[in-house]
C-alpha cells in the first residue's frame, strides 16, 4: 500500500529548552492534525531579555499521513 503524505510549518517557542520548544511544537499540533509521523527542524532562533535568553524558537516541519477515502 502506497501513502500521500502533507506537511505543515509550525514554531514553538519554550522559556526552558530548545528540546522543550519541539516538544510543546509538536503535542499541539497533534491536538489539530491526526496522523503525524516525523518533525524536522528548519530554524532555530530565540529572544533576548536583559542580555539572557528569554524564550527558545524553533521552527519545525511536520509531516503527516493522509488517511485514504
Amino acid at each position: 500500500m502506497s501513502h500521500v503524505y502533507g506537511t505543515s510549518e509550525i514554531v514553538g517557542s519554550s522559556t526552558k529548552s530548545i528540546d522543550d520548544a519541539i516538544n510543546q511544537a509538536v503535542e499541539t499540533a497533534a491536538k489539530s492534525i491526526k496522523n503525524l509521523e516525523w518533525f524536522e527542524v528548519t530554524e532555530q532562533r530565540g529572544h533576548i531579555e536583559n542580555g539572557k535568553v528569554a524564550h527558545f524558537q524553533i521552527m519545525i516541519k511536520v509531516g503527516f499521513r493522509y488517511e485514504p477515502k
